[in-house]
């Protein structure tokens, strides 16, 4: 008799744990069901030819998809096939779309502070630039971006970008006197004061303005993108380094009310794939531009350096304008009280580790 019932209270606990585990297997898929189907539109300043710019954005959409079981769905849309390249913000902030990839010195005309988001001339390169969001620059911006129905993700890194293309040769620092070129941000104040003429375009209508003679010269982002861009067929001079964007980052923007209403998982998954854009932007270039670079040497692209004089004009001309913009614009003072200190602080670490390194083996290197 025990023997029946041991066997007997055995198999209803076998039902019960055969029961149980029917149980957990309708009821992971019924939290998974409860999380919300949610999709969003994604607007970039950028055009579907510069597949490392916009496929960050496609990253970010496809990470998200896949980490959601495809409930999380983000479409990516070039410069202007929603909305103008430079108009991304506006677009986020009113809603009428959910997110953008974009950088924010493009919207200095609404307030310079913007310009912290992407790179200031003379500024930090892209690891100083993460090194300051880590330790508080992030806290910062998004303050400030919360005045403007926004919070912003670093989504990307070019790492240090070339000086640009230019139809004639630069000597010395007056030979921008009158010169028409595109440039982005407060580096546009900075070229104006050495007697430039800037002007903002839009990515996809820069070669268009170079070929026809409407601007004299251009910068854009590295060799690999230019050269994909065609800016050697019509501009033979290219200038290194890019002054003012030592490190610029690419941020994804965020409506703030959309953002409040996502899941907090939903929002963890968005947060770590931008991490992710920004991680592989920066290596994407890396590892293309050096390509690139021989190759436009091949097709007759003569390389110069900015002349000595350019660049110490312009770098005293750069902060004495910081200087004069924290006066008078308690946002950008904010941040540059922040951005200033860390930016001394840590080039020193630089000076004793990280430029002595990188100058011994590219020296090295350069006698193999």
């Amino acid at each position: 008799m025990k023997r029946r019932a041991f066997l007997k209270s055995a198999g209803a606990g076998t039902v019960a744990a055969g029961a149980g585990l029917a149980v957990s297997g309708v009821a992971a898929p019924a939290i998974a069901q409860s999380q919300p189907e949610i999709q969003w539109r994604l607007a970039s300043s950028f055009p579907k030819s510069t597949d490392i710019l916009f496929g960050a954005s496609e990253l970010i959409a496809r990470r998200v998809a896949e980490s959601t079981d495809g409930k999380f769905q983000i479409r990516a849309f070039p410069g202007g096939e929603l909305v103008p390249g430079l108009q991304v913000l506006d677009a986020v902030q009113n809603g009428s779309v959910q997110c953008g990839h974009t950088c924010g010195y493009y919207y200095v005309g609404k307030d310079p502070t913007f310009a912290f988001d992407t790179a200031i001339p003379f500024g930090p390169n892209a690891r100083q630039t993460n090194a300051w969001f880590q330790a508080g620059g992030l806290d910062l911006m998004r303050a400030f971006m919360k005045n403007h129905n926004v919070i912003q993700f670093p989504a990307g890194n070019t790492g240090a970008q070339m000086g640009g293309w230019y139809r004639k040769e630069i000597k010395t620092a007056a030979d921008f006197q009158g010169l028409k070129i595109r440039i982005a941000g407060i580096t546009g104040q900075i070229m104006a004061k050495m007697g430039a003429t800037p002007t903002q375009i839009a990515g996809a209508d820069v070669y268009p303005a170079l070929e026809k003679g409407t601007i004299d010269a251009t910068e854009f982002v590295g060799p690999y993108d230019d050269e994909r861009l065609g800016f050697h067929q019509v501009a033979k001079y290219y200038y290194y380094p890019g002054w003012w964007e030592g490190g610029p980052n690419v941020s994804l923007y965020v409506n703030l009310q959309e953002w409040e209403k996502l899941p907090k998982s939903y929002q963890s998954i968005l947060t770590a794939a931008c991490a992710e854009a920004n991680t592989y932007m920066t290596a994407r270039y890396d590892a293309e531009n050096a390509r690139a670079l021989k190759r436009l040497v091949a097709k007759g692209t003569i390389l110069r350096a900015y002349p000595r004089d350019l660049m110490e004009q312009a770098h005293k001309i750069a902060f004495d304008l910081y200087d004069e913009l924290a006066k008078t614009n308690p946002n950008f003072k904010t941040i540059y009280e922040s951005w200033k200190p860390f930016l001394d602080e840590t080039q020193l670490w630089f000076r004793v580790a990280e430029l002595p390194y990188d100058s011994f083996v590219a020296s090295a290197g350069a006698k193999k």
